[in-house]
């Protein structure tokens, strides 16, 4: 059983589900059986990038990912707003004004740091226990509240004529096309996102990841060892815990380890290079969070 991360760059057309289904896929073709797959935060159909996909006990990490914070280039077009501030939208809203790269940049600083945003009508928040994107669909006025989100960092890429790029760091929760429509109304224009990629997840960058075509040549034959990043790729943000056998076989029980010169916080402990658990560590005791169950854990 494989364990551990394949970072895909998602091409425009792919859902993120349909991501998982073809790791999935190739994983049968390359007779490894059944492997439990999962992803590390949702990217739209008509984005593409870094999409972290876990494979075997990495899946115990996917909520990690999905709070890790998050890069991405998009590009804005003004002078129109679509209902779903994207190209599959119809548009709602139009203006002649075209900021000029001067005014852009001006403008950015007011969405740096911790900011309030709407979220899109086409999301998948839940109004009342339906999907906000099925309520919209079916004709219903839908009204999302506010919430809190950080912009890490703003900049400015490229302007071109009636479009601007540019490349956002942000946490999680944050929407860029909602990001997109703030920051054109904020110059007096309207804007829709007409291209979002995602530049890094967490730990993860562009630089880590594999085509959907080099994925589908394990499948084929190729070694999933030569695409597949190791458990802890997805702890690189945290400290390592060294433990001894007898410590590691203590945490495979669930048994909180005492006394231990570490700092307070969230920590991954490894038995020589082998993961052991998650651990949080208070006061000089580590409890597990997640534990792993990986071989040659507690020999």
């Amino acid at each position: 059983m494989p364990h551990g991360w394949i970072i895909l760059d998602k091409p425009i057309g792919l859902g993120s589900t349909q991501a998982v289904g073809a790791v999935k896929r190739v994983c049968r073709e390359a007779g490894l059986g059944k492997v439990k797959v999962g992803h590390g935060g949702t990217l739209d159909p008509l984005a593409s990038g870094v999409l972290p996909i876990a494979l075997g006990e990495a899946t115990k990490l996917c909520g990690r990912m999905l709070d890790a914070s998050k890069e991405y280039a998009f590009t804005v077009r003004f002078g129109a707003e679509t209902d779903t501030l994207d190209l599959e939208g119809k548009v709602v809203a139009e203006s002649e004004v075209r900021p000029t790269l001067a005014q852009i940049e001006a403008v950015l600083p007011r969405f740096t740091g911790p900011i309030e945003q709407i979220p899109p009508v086409y999301s998948a928040i839940k109004v009342d226990g339906e999907r906000a994107y099925d309520l919209a669909r079916a004709g219903e006025a839908v009204e999302l509240k506010s919430r809190a989100v950080t912009i890490h960092s703003l900049r400015l890429d490229t302007v071109d004529g009636e479009s601007a790029t540019l490349v956002a760091h942000v946490s999680k929760g944050t929407y860029i096309r909602s990001l997109a429509r703030d920051v054109a109304r904020a110059l007096g224009s309207v804007g829709h996102v007409t291209m979002l990629r995602r530049l890094r997840a967490g730990p993860f960058g562009l630089d880590q990841a594999i085509s959907l075509d080099k994925l589908n040549e394990i499948g084929k034959g190729a070694r999933l060892e030569n695409v597949l990043l190791p458990l802890e790729a997805g702890l690189v943000d945290i400290p390592a815990l060294n433990l001894g056998p007898q410590q590691a076989g203590m945490v495979r029980q669930g048994r909180v380890l005492s006394g231990l010169p570490h700092d307070d916080g969230l920590h991954w402990a490894r038995c020589g290079t082998v993961p052991v658990a998650l651990m949080e560590l208070s006061g000089g005791n580590a409890r597990v969070v997640r534990g792993f169950n990986l071989p040659d854990v507690a020999e």
